[in-house]
């Protein structure tokens, strides 16, 4: 394993005094599910993309779990994209998994990385396959080098902060790795506001511009635009044919008034003529009606005891029912009597002494 120690890539102070300025009120107002629709440049629907962002804790510590994917095809070749990562409330990435893959016929690309903080380092993990050609990599980062360093599921966390702030300060350059795993800056600019339809509604959207400038590439770039509440509603990257899409509102989230509320009076709560409540009720029921129905067919021996049963209690017509029922179901136990009321029920009924 290589330790790279190339020192000329470096944070701006600006990058990380943002970095240290966001407020876990703001983290908190980002946890939620964007989900697109890949759209060519004729407008013929490709695939989906989606972001979610949750709280989580890895190894006793709280933090954010992101989960991003992209699938579809292009020119009818399956590609896709996934990150799953685990970012603290620094915005650190504790461990990050990036998966991409391209189904060329013959000539299939697949490229995976696994990058997990170890104590005072940043280790990169990477295999790379090329039709049936494999390549593996092994890198590792001292952490005092990589302070400013944003994964790519990290700055998914860091675009809806700009997006909700509606404003990208001056100067921030962040560290990132290019697609060869090569420390390199990475930057955000602003595009100003626009309009976009969704759905049926024309809003404005706010856009950022990000960049990743690789010392041994050309720079690659992608714009995005965001709804005021930081739901993404346009994904491109310059020079791709596609663009990812929100076709539909999402549930717009409002920050919570931090004024003293008005006090209401408590009235009796009727459930039925609640419909969050109500429908609540029905899923949960047809879920249940489910669940039986399942483990009734996986146990069909339940009908014919059931059967058997009632067909004894009807029979017998005891006076106590459940004691009945308990003595009916004793053998099914360790544990049994002499003389129970299964058996005096026996003697009490005629029809009985025959069988």
């Amino acid at each position: 394993m290589e330790e790279l120690k190339d020192l000329a890539p470096k944070a701006s102070i600006e990058a990380v005094e943002f970095l240290q300025s966001i407020e876990p009120e703001e983290l908190q107002l980002c946890l939620f599910v964007d989900s697109l629709v890949t759209i060519s440049d004729t407008g013929r629907e490709l695939g989906e993309f989606t972001i979610t962002i949750q709280q989580a804790t890895y190894h006793d510590e709280d933090c954010y779990l992101i989960h991003a994917n992209s699938h579809g095809c292009i020119d009818d070749i399956p590609c896709g994209t996934s990150i799953m990562a685990y970012v603290s409330k620094r915005l650190e990435t504790l461990e990050q998994h990036h998966h991409e893959y391209v189904k060329i016929k013959d000539h299939p690309l697949d490229r995976k990385s696994y990058m997990v903080r170890e104590e005072d380092q940043l280790v990169v993990n990477k295999i790379v396959t090329e039709g049936q050609d494999e390549k593996r990599h092994a890198f590792t980062f001292p952490w005092s080098s990589v302070e400013g360093f944003i994964s790519e599921a990290s700055n998914l966390l860091i675009l809806r902060i700009l997006a909700k702030r509606k404003a990208v300060p001056e100067n921030m350059v962040f560290l990132s790795f290019d697609t060869e795993t090569n420390l390199c800056t990475s930057t955000f600019k602003e595009l100003g506001s626009r309009n976009q339809t969704v759905g049926r509604e024309v809003m404005e959207v706010f856009g950022i511009e990000r960049a990743i400038h690789s010392e041994k590439d050309l720079p690659t770039m992608w714009h995005f635009f965001f709804l005021f509440d930081g739901h993404l509603a346009s994904r491109v990257q310059i020079g791709s044919p596609v663009t990812m899409k929100l076709i539909q509102m999402p549930l717009l989230k409002e920050k919570e008034e931090e004024e003293q509320k008005p006090v209401f009076e408590k009235k009796p709560l009727i459930w039925e003529e609640d419909m969050h409540l109500y429908s609540k009720y029905l899923d949960r029921k047809e879920e249940l009606k489910a669940n039986h129905t399942t483990y009734v067919r996986h146990h069909p021996e339940l009908k014919a005891i059931m059967a058997d049963f009632l067909q004894f209690l009807l029979l017998r017509k005891p006076e106590d029912v459940f004691t009945f029922a308990a003595d009916y179901f004793a053998p099914f136990s360790s544990q049994k009597h002499l003389e129970t009321s299964f058996q005096m029920s026996n003697k009490a009924n005629p029809l009985m002494k025959n069988n």
